[in-house]
This record gives structure tokens, sequence and C-alpha cells, in this order.
């Protein structure tokens, strides 16, 4: 059985009656199967960074090097989210994700070649793309539901974040067990089996998708309130990409774990913002995006202040979920909020505001690697951290807060002022 209906692809937009709240039919499954796929692309995007401390060894790494080789494949999958969401507005979402599930193979066996760190570097480079998975699903899924169900469906597709977990736990396993090659190559056939589901089985909404010049579709990204939203999603998911890539090599350089624990930890840092993605997008879509941002901005920046002077395991445990919490809240309610504000635009809004997200992940590992060869120690970077996310607040109070009214639900209305 298809999800949902090829034939109705030129019927008009509104949403189908049978549903809850106007849901149309085939949504849910369009849903799961866009979550799995994001899965899959988290997993192989997260691949790297678990076997950072191993090959920090094997090629005598330093703290900034490494930082570097944890970052490198966030770089083309932020930058490529602008694209992949343009092309998802013009050719939807079926397309495209099969056609990037299968790129993928290429990467995946290339890592597993190489022999030197330049080449290994090169590799993770093109495994980034895996990244840029999310801007194609967010209009795949957004047009699937009506606006008053958005921020909980986009939370529950923002679950495929759990892939970044699995990476952290199957990656150091299927190195153990068969050498570190086979922690890329292991995944080949779950790429391969991905695309073809996502082309027999992924149907694009029906009713028209947006058309134009590249001019007119890039219009939303000169208004204000996209980069608004791109500036908390640099710190929301950026916060979460940076941590959850750098956990690893952090727990094992400052507190000594061994390796397999340190990226089990990860994988309970990516598991907590994964649970809490959906929560964020339910309360948003209750109370408002602002509302929401206002507490997650206000706790990160309060927990960075604690990790700063890195306490024991106990307490840094506690300071690390909380955050991973509230990360996951903050990108239920940024993405609850994208699809409300440019409900025409929103592939290529996605695209920006997921590119800043991904460049927020690229650029702490780095800067934490830095701190660590420079002090000795990782204070500044996490004091950084609550700096950004105070002055993540003020702009939420002075710009969203300030049109709260204008931007709070209301479930027989339809989308917000663009």
């Amino acid at each position: 059985m298809q999800i949902g209906d090829r034939a109705g692809q030129d019927a008009p937009s509104a949403p189908t009656a049978g549903g809850a709240e106007g849901t149309r039919p085939g949504a849910w499954p369009a849903l799961i199967l866009a979550t799995l796929s994001l899965a899959v692309g988290f997993t192989v995007w997260g691949l790297l960074a678990p076997l950072a401390p191993l090959f920090r060894e094997q090629y005598g790494l330093s703290a900034t090097q490494t930082g570097i080789l944890v970052a490198v494949p966030v770089i083309l999958g932020s930058v490529a989210r602008i694209p992949l969401g343009l092309l998802t507005d013009r050719y939807g979402g079926r397309t495209v994700f099969a056609a990037l599930m299968l790129f993928l193979v290429i990467p995946l066996a290339l890592a597993g070649l190489t022999t030197s760190f330049a080449l290994l570097m090169l590799a993770s480079f093109f495994l980034g793309l895996a990244g840029a998975a999310f801007a194609v699903g967010v209009p795949f899924v957004a047009r699937w539901f009506p606006p008053q169900r958005q921020g909980m469906a986009l939370g529950v597709y923002g679950m495929g974040n759990i892939g970044t977990a699995v990476a952290a736990l199957a990656a150091p396993a299927l190195a153990g067990a068969f050498g570190w090659p086979f922690a890329f190559w292991g995944f080949l056939p779950v790429v391969v089996v991905m695309a073809a589901l996502f082309w027999l089985f992924g149907r694009d909404a029906p009713g028209p998708r947006p058309v134009g010049s590249l001019a007119t579709r890039l219009a939303p990204f000169r208004r204000p309130m996209a980069w608004v939203l791109s500036l908390f999603y640099f710190l929301t998911f950026g916060g979460f990409v940076a941590i959850s890539v750098y956990l690893p090599t952090f727990l094992v350089d400052a507190y000594g774990l061994a390796r397999t624990d340190a990226a089990g930890r990860a994988a309970g840092f990516v598991a907590v913002a994964t649970i809490a993605r959906p929560i964020g997008g339910v309360l948003a879509d209750r109370w408002g995006g602002p509302l929401v941002l206002n507490g997650t901005f206000l706790a990160v920046a309060l927990l960075a202040i604690l990790l700063a002077f890195q306490p024991g395991m106990t307490s840094i445990t506690v300071a690390f979920l909380g955050i991973a919490a509230c990360f996951g809240l903050g990108n239920g309610a940024v993405f609850k909020l994208v699809p409300e504000l440019f409900p025409n635009e929103t592939g290529a809004v996605t695209g920006l505001v997921g590119a800043a997200g991904g460049l927020g992940g690229f650029f702490p590992p780095i800067l934490m690697g830095v701190v660590r060869d420079l002090t000795g120690d990782y204070a500044i970077g996490f004091m950084l951290l609550s700096e950004c996310a105070l002055s993540c607040l003020i702009v939420n109070l002075l710009v969203l807060q300030r049109r709260g009214t204008a931007l709070m639900p209301e479930p027989t209305a339809g989308p917000g002022p663009r």
C-alpha cells in the first residue's frame, strides 16, 4: 500500500476531511516514513563522533584537530540544507529523500577505505550531506498536517535525531567487533533499503507545490523573522549537535571515562533531546513558541554556568541531561514557528534555519578544542554557551514576545502572519 494519493497532486491544498482536526488521510504513515528516513540520515551523520577518540589515538591528533574532525561533517550538512529545502519545495520530498539516501552509499563506502587523517577528513565532509536530510522532511511533513497540528507533527519528525544516539552506540560496537571500517560499511544496506522504501511507498501531500523563479523562492530570506528563527536554531539545534559530537571526547579527556562509557552517555544526551522535541512542539501548539523558548534559553544559560565549574560526575550528568531537554524543547518550538510564519515557503525557510542550526554545531567543537589546548580547561567554552543563550533570550523578548498575541496558537485559524 502506498502512502498518500498520487492522483490528487493538483488538488486544492486545504486539508481534507476525515482526520483529526483536518489532518489529511495518509498523514501519519507519511510522518512515520519521514521520521525513519531522518533517523537513518542522522545515524550516518553521527558515525564519526563516537570514533573520534579512536582516530585521535591512531593518528596522534591534538584536541583542536579532533574538534575539527568531528565538526567537518557538519559543514556540508548545514550548507546543503538550503538547496535541498528549495528542491523539496519544487520536486517533493519523495524524490529528494530517495536520491539523498542513494548518494550516501558513496561517502560511506569511501570512509571505510581511508588510510590517513586527510582522507578521513575528505570522506567525513561528504558524510555530512546526511545531516541535510532534515530540510527535506520538514516541508514534506508540514504539508500533510493543518497549522494547529504542525508543532506536534514536526516534533515527532524531529525524533529522527535519535539516529545520532544509534551512531554513538553502534559505531564503537561495530569497530570493536569487526574493525573501524565496518562502522561505516555496516550502514550501506540500511541506506539502500531506506531509499527503496521511500521511493516505493512515499507520497507527497496532495496539492500544488510552490512555483516561481529562484529569486522568488529566496524572497523569504530577506525577511527579518527568518533570521531570528535562524539565530534561535543556531543555539538549540547547533548546541545539540555540538555537544552530541564532542561529548565523547570531552568525557574521555576531562573525566577519564572509557570510550564505550563516554559513547553511551552521549547516546543518553541524544535520547533525552529527542524525546523532548515533540514535547516542545506540543507545548508550542498550546502556548505558543515564544513562551517555550523563553524558558529554554534561561535554563540553558544557568546550566552552562554550572558546567563551566566542571563539577563531579553526578552534577555534570544532570546538567548535560537538563541542557539536552532544553535543546529538544527549543527545537520543537522553533519548527512550530517556521510553517506558522512561512506557510508557503516552508522548504526555503527550513533550509535557511536548518543551515544555521547545522553551522551552530560546527563551531563549538573546534572552539572547545582550541580552548582546551590554550588553557588546559573547558570553562571558557561553557561560559560562551551561557552568554549565547542569554543573548537569544533577549532577542526573543524584544522580537517574538512583543508579537506574542499574533503568534499564539488559534485552533480554528489558519497560519499566523507572514
